[in-house]
């Protein structure tokens, strides 16, 4: 079905909005996937707080202009091409594209503009998408801050349960 110039504006608009606002933007091949597959991604995708689009190409070049990205190569954007946007984590769209990928292979990471208006090539999609999220990088930030603490009250207590240990001990011995 043909769309309209003003679904056409609208989507434009849409996608800008998208565009300027997500930190990572993962443009992702997607031949033979099936419907089923595709609603299952966008379940994934809406649950890490990733947008999904499919769009037409040129939609998003005209969307690209009217941003702050309007400098970006945008050669490799031919073909059907799926879109992960997301405005609050780096690599979330990657993780979940990546995710899906591997039970479907028929998904195919193309590359992915930054927030700083450069386009990265497929391998270091897949390189972010290995990395933690957020969410593990800042448990691993708290876990590794506590680590000292919890080390000295271990210490301490240690100390404390041996002399127990000794005065207990000797307890029995003179009972």
């Amino acid at each position: 079905m043909a769309l309209t110039k003003a679904k056409k504006e609208e989507l434009v608009k849409d996608l800008s909005k998208l565009l300027s606002s997500a930190k990572l933007t993962v443009v992702a091949s997607y031949p033979g996937t099936t419907v089923k597959a595709m609603q299952d991604l966008r379940r994934q995708a809406r649950d890490n707080g990733t947008v999904l689009k499919v769009a037409k190409n040129r939609l998003v070049k005209k969307a690209l202009e009217s941003t702050d990205l309007k400098d970006v190569d945008t050669t490799a954007l031919t073909g059907q091409l799926l879109y992960a946007f997301n405005s609050e984590d780096e690599v979330a769209p990657a993780q979940v594209l990546a995710k899906f990928a591997k039970t479907q292979p028929s998904l195919v990471f193309v590359g992915a503009l930054t927030a700083e208006g450069t386009f990265i090539g497929a391998d270091d999609v897949k390189a972010l998408a290995a990395l933690p999220s957020k969410g593990q990088l800042r448990a691993q930030l708290v876990g590794t801050i506590g680590a000292p603490l919890s080390g000295f009250v271990n210490v301490m207590s240690g100390n404390i349960r041996g002399v127990l240990n000794v005065l207990s001990a000797r307890a029995e011995t003179i009972q």
